[in-house]
């Protein structure tokens, strides 16, 4: 990520390297938009990032996985269907500006293994990550569910999705060798250890549609 971060942007400057998994569901489809409980689990996959800041009010977004590229002015972050899968980081930037943050200028590498469309939280994955971003960079002191609910907020009110909190509570609650028993209505949540000792969980795609 470091080098492919300096053959895009410049090998000038402090690069700092993020990383965000990807989740699957176990029980309870359909039901955190609902609020039900769910068991969601982290993977052990998901969306990396490198960062380094800028000395203007500019946002570049840059990623390995298309050819796609956005620079924004913080003064004006809208959403803008041509700029496409930066409108997800895009909207978790506009949560801090909402509340006041002081946010600068920074260069940003995305690059993630989830694959798109797949139902692993891909997009939830990359607006928890950048909202790790955000608040590590410029001291925000946002929780790790502060965090979760701005990006929940940002699919549903910036990108226009109207996604439950499971997918955004699974990636930035994540525990390693523990699924998550999660109320989706009051967010209370208990970590349930899953060690796989010769087990794997299998994710498919059967080509099928749920009816």
């Amino acid at each position: 990520m470091i080098n492919e971060f300096k053959r895009v942007f410049g090998p000038e400057g402090e690069i700092i390297e993020f990383f965000s998994p990807g989740r699957v569901n176990l029980i309870g489809e359909h039901i955190d938009y609902n609020g039900g409980f769910v068991f969601p689990c982290a993977l052990d996959f998901g969306t990396y990032a490198a960062v380094r800041l800028r000395s203007d009010n500019r946002i570049s977004f840059a990623t390995l996985n298309f050819e796609k590229r956005v620079e924004i002015v913080l003064d004006s972050v809208e959403y803008k269907e041509e700029d496409d899968w930066t409108n997800y980081p895009k909207g978790v930037i506009k949560e801090f500006l909402n509340q006041g943050f002081d946010i600068k200028g920074f260069d940003v590498l995305y690059y993630g293994n989830i694959p798109n469309g797949s139902g692993l939280s891909s997009s939830a994955s990359l607006e928890v990550l950048t909202g790790v971003i955000v608040n590590d960079l410029f001291n925000c002191n946002k929780s790790m569910i502060d965090i979760v609910l701005m990006s929940q907020s940002a699919e549903n009110n910036f990108v226009g999705v109207n996604c439950g909190v499971m997918d955004q509570f699974a990636v930035g609650m994540g525990k390693k060798d523990n699924a998550i028993l999660l109320d989706c209505n009051t967010l209370e949540y208990e970590y349930v250890p899953l060690v796989l000792e010769g087990v794997k969980i299998v994710i498919g795609n059967t080509k099928k549609d749920v009816v």
